[in-house]
């Protein structure tokens, strides 16, 4: 099943509700077990910073969004610039409009109160896991999708919190090079996806205008620029084929 399917089916008739959200969360455990590194970095190198934990609480439950939370992290300063940090967020984030636009035909029929909940846990990982799931199976599980979200959410909570609260006492914790499991989960969330060489041509043009706009533009614009060239990469060849 594509994303771009015209008449994408919702959810399965046949698995039971509470079913289908115990197979998400189950699908979820290794990529749990992948933030868990990742949110006691962002939540030690928080407060290390001078954030206090209840405010790193607020920030990850709020915004649910690792990239522009590191982002904010290294920008906090006392007192905070607080326009240049939600611009930041604002620009590391806009990778969710690509991501909500492709889930909107499977959402389009579902009134607004089960859309709004599906889109604020949204998460690069329960968008790719729920997109695959759909791949396999034929059908968008809107509830399996669900589980792997609030799985991912409640773990990325709770473990910044235990980083915020155990940072100050264990010093640099990016030094046990525990910040490089987040890149592996993003590494086998794309083997997930591989539909072949052709298919991941937008994926090499966004990699590359992505790498070049991180070494000549300052800031976060490399996230937009890979976005936004990926996406026209893919049109691009689309039209062609």
């Amino acid at each position: 099943m594509d994303a771009s399917s015209d008449t994408p089916l919702l959810l399965s008739t046949t698995a039971p509700p509470r079913r289908e959200l115990w197979r998400g969360m189950v699908d979820a455990l290794p990529v749990m077990a992948g933030f868990v590194p990742f949110a006691l970095v962002l939540g030690a190198q928080a407060t290390q910073k001078g954030m206090p934990a209840l405010a790193v609480s607020l920030m990850t439950g709020l915004n649910f969004g690792g990239g522009s939370e590191f982002a904010a992290v290294a920008l906090w300063t006392s007192p905070p610039h607080l326009l240049l940090i939600v611009a930041m967020t604002l620009l590391v984030n806009s990778r969710h409009l690509l991501m909500g636009a492709i889930l909107a035909p499977f959402l389009q029929r579902l009134p607004k109160r089960r859309v709004l909940p599906a889109l604020f846990f949204m998460c690069d990982e329960s968008w790719a896991m729920g997109l695959a799931d759909a791949r396999r199976s034929g059908v968008f599980s809107l509830r399996y999708y669900m589980g792997v979200s609030l799985a991912l959410y409640l773990t990325w909570i709770v473990s910044t919190a235990v980083g915020a609260l155990v940072g100050p006492l264990i010093g640099d914790i990016e030094a046990w090079g525990l910040h490089m499991a987040f890149p592996a989960v993003f590494l086998v969330l794309l083997r997930g996806m591989w539909k072949g060489l052709g298919a991941a041509r937008p994926w090499l043009v966004s990699l590359v205008v992505a790498a070049g706009t991180h070494l000549l533009v300052p800031g976060a614009w490399y996230v937009a620029a890979g976005a936004v060239s990926g996406l026209i990469a893919a049109w691009f060849w689309a039209k062609q084929s």
